[in-house]
């Protein structure tokens, strides 16, 4: 199968890269953009009303407002977004292995399309996790917090950060083990070095956890940083497979 930029012996220039890496992105970004049609046409609304049923969980009339003329367009597009970036992720992974492909040996580039193919399907296993787990618990502590003295009246453009956020961190997060094994098959970090800096990766989880998620809530931080934790022990084992030094 020929490549758009096939991997030459000779070692490419700065502008060679360059240029690649523009063709790399331009080909992410028309993936994106197609999920988004696709989204906008097959399922419309319907994505923005599925991610409400986690607060409706714990309030069952749960129904945002909007009280900003474009809020509600712009959340639109935000959840469209979302649904893009999860179409592409196949796209994006085979594309970011392939421009670094030229600093791995013959055999590791035969692993660009498995590797994509398992990232996508970790990405889309975070956000399963984060839509049936995380989310039904932040949003239960957060809406029924205090809800004696004031009554939970979110606008569709707060609550749609709020998810399409925590969807998107732990779609990220479960990708984890798979970056570390790349890494520890490249021979950038041994299992061994990881396991003995797993307390600096616990504190690590927590700050990474606070910056990422829009509350500073310890429920919402704790169910974002505990996967990340444990991913990163799972990230360790699978690192140890494919280099046991």
């Amino acid at each position: 199968m020929n490549e758009l930029n096939p991997i030459k012996d000779r070692e490419m220039t700065l502008l060679e890269h360059f240029k690649e890496l523009r063709v790399r992105i331009t080909w992410m970004a028309g993936a994106i953009a197609i999920g988004m049609m696709i989204n906008f046409v097959a399922f419309g609304f319907q994505v923005m009303e599925f991610l409400q049923v986690p607060a409706q969980k714990s309030i069952p009339d749960f129904k945002p407002q909007f009280t900003e003329p474009l809020e509600n367009l712009v959340a639109y597009f935000q959840v469209g977004l979302l649904a893009g970036l999860a179409f592409a992720m196949p796209v994006i992974v085979y594309h970011i292995m392939r421009f670094v492909s030229p600093a791995l040996s013959k055999h590791e580039r035969r692993w660009a399309i498995p590797i994509a193919i398992g990232a996508s399907l970790s990405f889309l296993g975070g956000m399963a996790f984060a839509y049936y787990i995380v989310l039904p618990l932040a949003l239960n502590f957060l809406l029924t917090f205090g809800e004696d003295v004031a009554r939970a009246d979110w606008r569709i453009g707060n609550y749609n950060n709020f998810v399409t956020r925590i969807l998107l961190v732990l779609g990220l997060v479960f990708e984890t083990p798979l970056f570390v094994m790349g890494l520890a098959k490249m021979k950038v970090v041994t299992a061994k070095v990881l396991l003995q800096r797993w307390r600096a990766m616990v504190v690590m989880s927590f700050i990474i956890s606070a910056i990422l998620t829009p509350t500073i809530d310890p429920v919402t931080q704790t169910l974002v940083a505990g996967p990340m934790i444990v991913l990163y022990f799972v990230g360790i084992g699978l690192a140890w497979l494919v280099r046991r030094e």
